[in-house]
């Protein structure tokens, strides 16, 4: 019957009025069951009065808008929108809080801890440990810590080890060490034996080792002063703890006769005794050089300085000075020792003595034109009278105010001037006459 039911139904539903047709056509006993059931009320389809409220999407969109969620943009825009006013650390503590307190689950986590972490120099606290361990509160606690040794084996939850581990390597690269309280989180996380826990321990191990090797440390924050940084940079160039440095000028700003306000750099410099005593005993005959500028870095701070130097002495202007037995009793500087040698030896050793020749003082300045470099020579010149006799000559590269810079306006680079381009091919014509000299003695 209920089989009748639906055919009957069927019937009308597509054919409509051309169901009589199709009836006559059917078995007698197909036949005499629908003019049975045409008597009885025919029980209808039942539609839910509710209709969906968003249309279907295809599988292919929704994979592609989860993975769009998953992106490090959404929480990039986060720190950005938290950020709007300054990028401070309450503020970036403010974001981590929000995204702490936003759900219990917390899901998301290791995409946001990424983005935070990619944040942290733009926020200044890439160098404080209370920031990183506010960073490793936001995984969940005491889901990723493996049961038994098979997940312990197959490492458990890898993701969110990975993600732990990146965030201690950035604390290795920007070397923060690890404290009590980073361990505590590590171990309620992903439990006593895992990834993270490991890197943990190999910091601790090879930290304090490294942390106080280097007997001469380069500050954490450099001096903001100029003169201040020079006096740093030009000590830590000087061998002699006894050199003494010297402020020849400061920068300061000046108006001319024309009216236009001109900058003044600074100039210091260093020399110590021992320097002074040689360039007091070089021959006024042989000149000096300046030159420069050569680089120094101080962490992430680039400074040049320049060096007052002779070239070697001639051989036959060489002059020893005789060791003084008396001068160190400890460590004696000459020993005469006739130690017996077998015939296999060889005395001659291969050692390549060179002389670059003295360097007899430093200096350091913003700007290294050759009329600054004069002022800092007529300073020497006070406690050294010798320089008023040498002849003084400059060898000067090319600083970075005289690199070429590229118009962003008119998009061409700007060209040098001819004067010193002329100046630039010199030294290639004379390689080139070289060589072809070289060639024909060859030939």
């Amino acid at each position: 019957m209920k089989c009748a039911r639906c055919l009957l139904q069927l019937c009308r539903l597509r054919l409509g009025g051309r169901s009589a047709p199709l009836v006559r056509s059917l078995p007698s006993s197909h036949s005499w069951l629908l003019q049975h059931t045409q008597s009885q009320v025919l029980r209808q389809f039942h539609v839910s009065p509710s209709c969906p409220k968003t249309r279907p999407v295809p599988a292919e969109f929704n994979e592609a808008n989860k993975q769009k969620d998953k992106s490090l943009a959404t929480y990039d825009d986060l720190f950005e929108q938290g950020a709007k006013e300054a990028k401070t650390k309450a503020t970036f503590n403010k974001v981590v809080e929000i995204f702490t307190k936003a759900s219990v689950r917390r899901r998301g986590h290791v995409e946001f801890i990424y983005a935070a972490l990619k944040k942290m120099p733009e926020f200044g606290v890439e160098k404080d440990i209370t920031v990183y361990n506010k960073l490793l509160d936001v995984f969940p606690k005491e889901i990723f810590v493996p049961r038994n040794f098979i997940q312990r084996m197959f490492n458990h939850y890898p993701r969110q080890q990975e993600c732990g581990v990146q965030l201690l390597e950035q604390m290795e690269n920007y070397g923060i060490m690890p404290n009590i309280e980073t361990k505590v989180l590590l171990v309620q996380i992903f439990g006593k034996k895992s990834h993270p826990i490991r890197k943990y321990e190999r910091m601790m191990y090879w930290f304090p080792k490294f942390k106080n090797l280097n007997p001469f440390p380069v500050p954490q924050q450099l001096p903001e002063d100029p003169v201040d940084l020079a006096r740093l940079s030009l000590t830590r160039i000087a061998s002699d703890l006894d050199a003494k440095v010297t402020v020849y000028q400061l920068p300061c700003t000046d108006i001319s006769e024309s009216g236009q306000e001109i900058t003044l750099p600074h100039v210091v410099g260093i020399q110590s005794p021992s320097q002074m005593e040689l360039l007091a005993k070089h021959n006024p005959s042989r000149p000096v050089f300046v030159e420069g500028p050569f680089p120094l870095w101080l962490r992430k701070t680039c400074v040049s300085y320049y060096i007052l130097r002779a070239d070697p002495a001639p051989a036959d202007e060489k002059k020893e000075d005789p060791y003084d037995p008396d001068r160190c009793l400890i460590y004696p500087l000459q020993l005469d020792l006739d130690l017996e040698c077998d015939l296999g030896d060889d005395e001659s050793f291969d050692v390549e003595d060179l002389d670059e020749g003295p360097v007899y003082a430093m200096c350091m300045t913003s700007q290294g034109d050759q009329a600054t470099l004069n002022l800092w020579i007529s300073g020497l010149q006070k406690s050294n009278d010798i320089l008023g006799q040498v002849p003084t000559l400059f060898r000067l590269d090319a600083g970075p105010q005289e690199l070429q810079w590229v118009d962003t306006d008119s998009g061409h680079q700007q060209q040098p001037d001819s004067e010193t381009h002329k100046e630039a091919s010199q030294p290639e014509v004379e390689i080139e006459e070289e060589l072809t000299r070289s060639r024909g003695m060859k030939q």
